[in-house]
């Protein structure tokens, strides 16, 4: 793994700490921290050991802040040591350790803040999973990068990851995308006759069309090539007697004179859905994204995972026989209470238990999650993820009480809530894809302004924001556009590289030897302080499972590079390339190279592509 210089600074406080307060507890101990303070004017460091020790070592924080720092200032890379406030020291360090982190980066590579803090803990990030009812939108966009960049910053961060999507493929809404795929069947079979228009069908069969969207007419058509007009629905004639599972299963088209098999619907349901996942693979690979797992809900709930779920939560006397009060809002007038198979959700953490099983005897929809959670923990992660969208923020709760409950509280459970995004141009919101009938496709996204601007975009704002995706501020050449200032500093990098390199190839070879004495300059400085924090925000980041931060390191690192280089313009002196003194220019070509390094590293964890030169 690579030098992080907080992680080492830490080690060194705790040291000195146990030094002066030799019986200090160790979940004290493990308190202690090292961070930048809030006010760079005050150091480059500040700890808060003496405040959290000062209790157990019955000693005044000032005191202990004060013994503390005459240990720490007589370490090599600390130059000044200072009390500050109740229990705080602040840190000022010395100025070839903190160079030394340039050569750091360029022996690493892109590996430079790679760290152990997973230490290969097994790690399952389920993103996307949205239901294969359609193409994917805006909104699956959003937590698609989330989710991707997120399992990226674990993965760097040292977790043993495995990026899942669960299929949601059971349920009604899966059923309604039969009834509308086999509408577009007998479409297909009668060339579109206004026979079978949407109105008359759903009047025929007592249904809902509730997906009418262009992109089904491709499942109709397959249908049609493959079964010709062998699933077309039969109207009942005097003394046709249909089959019995039809008789029980679509009672409503019966009623009105027609036979629809199971089969025929069963067909029509399976086909969309493979259609469907095909076309939403082919969205997250234009994305570039990519799942290591797709799990199917009706695969596990047709193995008996719902039965066995609830079996094992019986087993630990988790389940009973009850009947729920009324949800809020509700009163005794409008709500009937009845006896059902319920969870005592309340025994970790819920509000109210949660029910198990509908009055058909099928599972709920939180019982087939359950069966997806068990799954997970049957394959022995230690940690899950979720990122969904903030309309499931009601469902966190209860789903964390199973995990606890389902692993005897040995697996955690981190869900990340993405907001929605509206897509404006010209200051007006993006009219709605054609194809898909009710909103903006992922893929026409992607279209308009490319993968990259997509994914960095999706990433600079907090995930649980609401967010304004403006497609003309994303392809702006401007300094208020993140995608292009970050993308710049990249370019400009490579380009003073490249420029060395032609004039004298000896000028960039070896540069992780190389004296650093010449980089003296606050601008210089303060971007190799940025280098150095890195490690120290894969890690916070990863920690607080928010891979928005890796952007906005990114966007102050390449403001500090930007202002490197304007100062460069203003005083010859400082310009990267020097022929008068290849010393300096050495020196500083080696903290270009570090400062380009860190950019990839930071964009290969956001999964956007380094940009060579800027056209």
């Amino acid at each position: 793994m690579t030098e992080n210089i907080f992680t080492l600074l830490t080690q060194e406080v705790r040291g000195a700490l146990a030094a002066l307060v030799p019986d200090l507890p160790p979940e004290a101990l493990a308190r202690v921290q090292v961070e930048p303070p809030r006010d760079l004017a005050h150091g480059d460091m500040a700890t808060n050991a003496a405040l959290v020790a000062a209790k157990p070592a019955r000693m005044a924080p000032q005191k202990l802040a004060a013994a503390l720092a005459e240990k720490l200032v007589a370490l090599p890379m600390v130059v000044e040591a200072t009390p500050a406030g109740p229990g705080f020291v602040n840190l000022r360090l010395d100025e070839g350790f903190l160079r030394g982190q340039v050569p750091a980066v360029l022996r690493a590579g892109e590996g430079y803040g790679d760290s152990t803090l997973g230490a290969g803990i097994r790690a399952n990030v389920e993103y996307v999973s949205a239901n294969p009812t359609g193409p994917m939108h805006v909104g699956h966009c959003r937590g698609a990068v989330v989710g991707d960049a997120l399992a990226n910053l674990m993965i760097k961060a040292g977790y043993d990851v495995t990026k899942e999507y669960y299929v949601n493929d059971a349920g009604n809404q899966v059923i309604a995308l039969g009834w509308a795929a086999y509408w577009r069947y007998l479409r297909a079979v009668s060339l579109g006759a206004d026979e079978w228009n949407a109105e008359a069908t759903e009047q025929r069969f007592g249904t809902t069309l509730q997906y009418r969207g262009d992109y089904l007419v491709a499942v109709g058509d397959a249908l049609a090539e493959r079964f010709g007009d062998q699933m077309m629905a039969r109207r009942i004639e005097p003394g046709m007697l249909p089959a019995e599972e039809t008789v029980s299963a679509f009672a409503p088209a019966l009623e009105r004179g027609w036979l629809v098999r199971t089969a025929w619907l069963d067909t029509a349901r399976e086909t969309a859905v493979a259609m469907m996942m095909a076309e939403i693979r082919e969205d997250l690979a234009k994305l570039g994204v990519t799942h290591d797992v797709f799990v199917s809900e009706r695969a596990l709930v047709e193995a008996g995972g719902v039965d066995a779920a609830i079996t094992l939560l019986t087993g630990k006397g988790l389940v009973y026989q009850g009947v729920l009060e009324p949800p809020k809002g509700k009163t005794p007038d409008d709500w009937e209470p009845r006896e059902q198979l319920l969870f005592r959700a309340t025994s970790f953490g819920d509000e109210v238990d949660r029910p198990l099983r509908k009055s058909d005897g099928t599972g709920t929809y939180f019982a087939n999650d359950i069966a997806n959670h068990q799954h997970k923990i049957d394959r022995g992660f230690a940690e899950l993820v979720h990122v969904w969208g903030a309309d499931h923020g009601g469902y966190v709760k209860r789903m964390a009480a199973v995990v606890a409950a389902l692993s005897d509280r040995r697996v955690s459970l981190d869900v990340v809530l993405t907001q929605i995004v509206q897509v404006v141009k010209g200051g007006e919101p993006v009219r709605m894809s054609k194809r898909a009938g009710t909103y903006v496709t992922l893929s026409d996204l992607i279209d308009e302004v490319g993968r990259d601007a997509v994914r960095f975009t999706m990433l600079t704002r907090k995930a649980d924001a609401q967010m304004e995706f403006d497609l003309d501020k994303v392809v702006e050449q401007s300094r208020d556009n993140p995608v292009f200032y970050v993308q710049y500093a990249h370019a400009r990098c490579r380009s003073v590289l490249r420029q060395a390199e032609a004039t004298d190839a000896a000028l960039v070879a070896g540069l992780e030897g190389t004296a650093l004495d010449a980089l003296s300059d606050p601008a210089e400085m303060a971007l190799i302080r940025r280098i150095a924090a890195w490690p120290r925000s894969v890690e916070a980041a990863a920690t607080a499972r928010e891979p928005h931060r890796i952007a906005f390191f990114l966007q102050d690192l390449a403001s500090d590079f930007h202002v490197l280089w304007n100062r460069g313009r203003d005083d010859s002196t400082l310009r990267f390339i020097r022929a008068e003194d290849p010393g300096a220019t050495r020196a500083r070509l080696a903290l270009v190279a570090a400062t380009a390094t860190v950019i990839r590293s930071g964009l290969r964890v956001m999964g956007v592509t380094p940009v060579e030169e800027m056209r």
